[in-house]
């Protein structure tokens, strides 16, 4: 799709708001240096938010040479940010302010069977309604403390983050349902779509092990499994917003059945299901299982090989092969600079699982691309997912900027080269 100049200025704002937030406060001289934006250009854009409430004025600081730099802070009051992690077991949902700092959360269970989408719908709204009201969010628009900016809702599975379309959901059965639609009726703020590979990368490129990197893979590893892919420093989405789908890729010729329909996939052996299923072959009867409530099994799997159990660790060494092997295949193809194992099941088993997978990845990658990628646990302490929700709200917030509220469908632009193109956006 060709970038209009609205597009680029829009990314602009985005990639100037974002070095604010990682850096307060910042010079707009730093904001020109950072972004490689010219100055003129960077102070349009300072005004801009500024004048949006986003950011304030905090003093200055003295220069070599010259007049005292003004400095520039997000004012983290200035507005609130919802982030929704749906996974297939849980609905998370944090509320954030503009410094994206945590404010509320509240959690939701999917139990067996819950995965209808109305179902889904009800434990998102009420987890939203949940943090809104607990954080006193629920301010009018007139009111600029506590205003919600928008929802930012990720989903497994491949979504249309245009159409605010959840396509296709393995896990769940699901096709082509229009989500932001349904969720409309139920939140009156501006929703965005897209699913945890996308807010796990972002999240990483913010605030994570993928900061100031240039080529970088987050492995999401839950229930499902994918690789959220940062090339060039920015979200690489695909054609159709599907790439990273690394899960459905087949590890075993003619392996596990996978719920996409084919044998042998990454997920069925390493996502969380894969997982209990290799603790049931080790030991049918063994405690640790929590039959329903993978969780619950991942956690106790976890404590277990702590300890030193030789069941939990033979699963969890296991686990790692597998993994480990699949990762290899992303050294070879990407070449990146960083790796990152996200979400919970790579948090629960920790270090012990971040040793294994190293071991045979040096097995099993070529030289050339291992001297140069780390491999790494993510080091964000919060979700990552419901972070990077919460940017694309924010996002979809700067794209609204001139042009109206968006509805609930209104797409958050993909966040371009940080340079941009100064001719457009000055």
């Amino acid at each position: 799709m060709r970038r209009t100049s609205r597009d680029i200025r829009t990314a602009n704002r985005y990639g100037v708001l974002r070095q604010i937030i990682a850096h307060s406060p910042v010079s707009r001289q730093e904001l020109a240096a950072a972004t490689g934006l010219s100055l003129a250009t960077v102070a349009n854009l300072v005004g801009e938010l500024l004048a949006l409430g986003l950011l304030t004025e905090v003093g200055f600081e003295e220069s070599a040479g010259g007049r005292p730099r003004g400095l520039v802070a997000v004012n983290a009051s200035g507005g609130t940010l919802v982030g929704v992690d749906v996974a297939e077991t849980y609905v998370h949902v944090e509320l954030f302010d503009l410094a994206l700092n945590v404010l509320a959360r509240a959690d939701e269970e999917l139990r067996p069977g819950e995965s209808g989408p109305d179902q889904v719908i009800g434990h998102i709204a009420a987890a939203v309604e949940s943090v809104t009201g607990r954080a006193g969010s629920g301010a009018g628009d007139g009111d600029r403390d506590g205003r919600i900016l928008g929802i930012g809702v990720s989903v497994p599975g491949q979504v249309d983050r245009e159409g605010g379309v959840s396509v296709y959901a393995p896990n769940w059965d699901w096709h082509d349902v229009p989500l932001l639609s349904l969720l409309a009726g139920h939140l009156p703020h501006p929703l965005h779509l897209d699913n945890p590979l996308r807010a796990c990368t972002v999240a990483e490129l913010w605030f994570g092990a993928a900061r100031d990197r240039g080529d970088a893979v987050v492995v999401n590893l839950g229930t499902g499994v994918g690789a959220g892919l940062a090339l060039g420093g920015s979200l690489h989405r695909g054609v159709t917003n599907s790439a990273g789908e690394w899960g459905h890729t087949t590890l075993v010729l003619d392996g596990h059945p996978c719920h996409c329909g084919n044998r042998g996939c990454v997920e069925t052996y390493v996502g969380a299901p894969g997982i209990m299923r290799r603790l049931r072959e080790l030991d049918p009867g063994s405690p640790l299982l929590r039959p329903g409530d993978q969780t619950a099994t991942v956690a106790a799997l976890a404590r277990a090989a702590a300890e030193g159990d030789p069941v939990a660790v033979a699963a969890v060494r296991e686990t790692a092969r597998f993994l480990g092997a699949g990762i290899a295949d992303l050294v070879n193809l990407l070449n990146p600079e960083v790796i990152v194992l996200s979400s919970w099941v790579a948090s629960l088993l920790g270090e012990p699982l971040l040793t294994g997978v190293r071991e045979v990845v040096a097995r099993h990658a070529l030289a050339r691309p291992l001297a140069g990628t780390e491999i790494v646990l993510s080091p964000i302490p919060t979700n990552p997912v419901s972070l990077g929700a919460a940017t694309f709200a924010l996002e979809g917030f700067l794209a609204s900027v001139g042009r109206g509220t968006p509805g609930p469908g209104a797409p958050a632009l993909l966040p371009g080269p940080a340079g941009g193109t100064d001719a457009a956006a000055g």
